[in-house]
């Protein structure tokens, strides 16, 4: 939702800084909404994975899971700002990673789905391959954060021209136009006008 209550699209570009949008630490705590093991579930199920994910998440698996979460967070933070990556945050992202990860299969009318019995640790194993996957690849220095001011959104910049600054134009990036409009106005309404 906007500041003004209205629904946008938030596409951050990855399955991993997708689940950055549940919360994070800190001062980012208050977004939490993995509150509960189903609550991992439904994220997983609104996700840009295929449809049909149903993986078995218990409440020790969701502390695990929010663990995760804080250190990829804070892990791209830094990465958009141009900070050292810290061993700590890349010890639990390579943890994660190392166990398996989410089975798909064929289904017999020829469509995607998943092997029965997915697990919480399997879906934090196919997310954090998948951060692996953009820390290490073409679009690691297009980590960034929102332009504006009052935005943290996390996102990676796949565009062709590689310029994105906003989470989304329909939200923070048409508020910063309307922003440098009216102070243009205001700059030209206050500027002495010249005699004829």
């Amino acid at each position: 939702m906007s500041y003004e209550g209205k629904p946008y699209r938030f596409d951050p570009g990855a399955l991993c800084l997708e689940l950055l949008t549940t919360g994070g630490p800190g001062a980012f705590a208050r977004h939490e909404v993995l509150h509960a093991p189903a609550d991992l579930a439904a994220w997983a199920a609104r996700s840009r994975l295929p449809d049909g994910l149903e993986p078995a998440v218990s409440e020790e698996e969701l502390a695990e899971a929010r663990a995760f979460r804080d250190a990829l967070f804070l892990l791209t933070a830094d990465r958009a700002h141009g900070r050292p990556l810290r061993r700590d945050h890349l010890d639990v992202i390579n943890a994660a990673a190392a166990r398996p990860p989410l089975v798909a299969r064929i289904a017999p009318d020829g469509t995607r789905a998943w092997a029965p019995g997915a697990t919480a640790a399997q879906l934090l194993s196919t997310v954090a391959r998948d951060a692996i996957d953009l820390f290490t690849g073409p679009y690691a220095d297009r980590i960034r954060e929102c332009g504006a001011h009052d935005c943290y959104l996390l996102f990676v910049d796949t565009s062709r021209p590689g310029r994105r600054r906003w989470c989304a134009m329909e939200h923070c990036g048409n508020r910063e136009k309307v922003r440098t409009h009216r102070a243009r106005a205001r700059k030209s309404a206050s500027r002495p006008t010249e005699p004829n």
